[in-house]
């Protein structure tokens, strides 16, 4: 009887190592509940007769839960970088379409005065001095 009871221990756990690495493998949620219930087993057998293993659980859990918090940590500074990057360039683009209007205006402006000019409409005020005899130095 004794022989059978060391057999069932090693089953008992060769079917929690098993679970540990199916849940692992299939990218399960690893808890010792799961584990427990994938081997059959309950997860205050785990826990009271195999600390061993719940250890090595809580520790996988850990493990993963780090991991995840650090791919998220990681994506969360290359977003703020990008951010950072494309609230510079929005800066820089405001600027840059601010001062184009300005010359759109600019020349706007001067189109207007200028179709008026070769439409007659308006009169050029502003033209080149000619040398007068008046001004000219004795």
């Amino acid at each position: 009887m004794g022989d059978r009871k060391v057999h069932n221990r090693k089953q008992t756990i060769d079917g929690i190592e098993q679970a540990i690495e199916q849940l692992q493998a299939s990218q399960g949620k690893l808890s010792i509940s799961a584990v427990a219930k994938m081997a059959g087993v309950t997860p205050a057998l785990i826990h009271n007769t195999y600390p061993d293993l719940a250890e090595k659980i809580r520790g996988l859990v850990g493990k993963a839960t780090r991991t995840q918090r650090d791919a998220k940590h990681s994506a969360l500074v290359r977003e703020r970088e990008i951010n950072r990057t494309l609230r510079k360039e929005l800066v820089e683009t405001r600027a840059t379409i601010a001062k184009l209007a300005s010359v759109n205006q600019t020349l706007l402006n001067e189109m207007a005065v200028l179709k008026g000019i070769a439409t007659g409409k308006v009169v050029a005020i502003l033209r080149a001095r000619e040398p007068s005899s008046e001004s000219s130095p004795r």
